[in-house]
């Protein structure tokens, strides 16, 4: 089914943000939505407009602004035996180029630097994974890497547990993210009366979509700014 996608949906998102920020959550993916990706995870570089943009973001909206990525969370239990995860870390010996990414509850294999290796990488990977139990394990390939992580775990779950809490609770979630382990999140915005938008590409279910990273960081300024200019206006005597 082809998506027809226009600006208009990105125009209502704006306008809903500037009308009341503290009634919306803004919720965004990390690593190609409002990063740029690079080679390796460890060098992306983060603009300082962006870091100024997300701090008047942050306070425009009373707190209810979240990174929502896969990367470490210290309080997320590890769910790989040591010798299964030792033996997935040790594809990097593949060859050069490949890089592996420990986030604690998963691990990714990156081959951004050996894109010839993907498909020797992939059934390495199936066929470390199938010493596991069976429908325990999922293999989530993105943009030139392979998440390894346990079933049931997802960003959609995440966010509909970070909407239970202050001061995101009651809020309407407006989610950007760019990869496949963003998707499981567009089709539950719904319940929340939410908008998702989508990076580089139109998937299912998505309100709208930029075209990358830049662009993202661009409408969060427009909102930042405009708002900002629209208190400052309201305050002045």
């Amino acid at each position: 089914m082809d998506l027809e996608i226009t600006d208009l949906d990105t125009e209502r998102a704006e306008k809903f943000l500037l009308s009341d920020l503290r009634k919306c959550a803004l919720l965004l993916d990390i690593d190609g939505t409002i990063l740029d990706l690079a080679p390796a995870p460890q060098e992306v570089w983060v603009p300082t407009e962006l870091r100024n943009t997300l701090s008047r973001l942050e306070d425009l909206t009373g707190g209810a602004l979240a990174l929502v990525s896969g990367r470490s969370l210290h309080d997320i239990d590890l769910i790989f035996s040591p010798v299964l995860k030792r033996k997935l870390a040790a594809l990097t010996e593949l060859g050069p180029g490949i890089l592996v990414e420990d986030k604690d509850y998963s691990l990714a294999l990156h081959y951004r630097l050996a894109p010839d290796k993907g498909e020797v990488l992939r059934a390495t990977i199936q066929e470390i994974c199938a010493s596991a139990p069976r429908g325990s394990i999922e293999i989530l390939p993105g943009k030139l890497v392979f998440e390894i992580k346990m079933t049931g775990i997802n960003k959609a779950s995440a966010v509909r547990e970070l909407m239970t809490y202050p001061p995101f609770k009651g809020r309407t979630p407006i989610f950007v993210g760019d990869d496949t382990t963003d998707e499981p999140v567009f089709p539950m915005l719904s319940q929340f009366g939410g908008l998702g938008f989508s990076v580089g590409r139109v998937v299912p279910d998505v309100n709208g979509h930029f075209e990358n990273p830049k662009s993202v960081r661009g409408w969060l300024a427009r909102i930042a700014n405009q708002r900002q200019s629209t208190q400052n206006q309201g305050a002045a005597p």
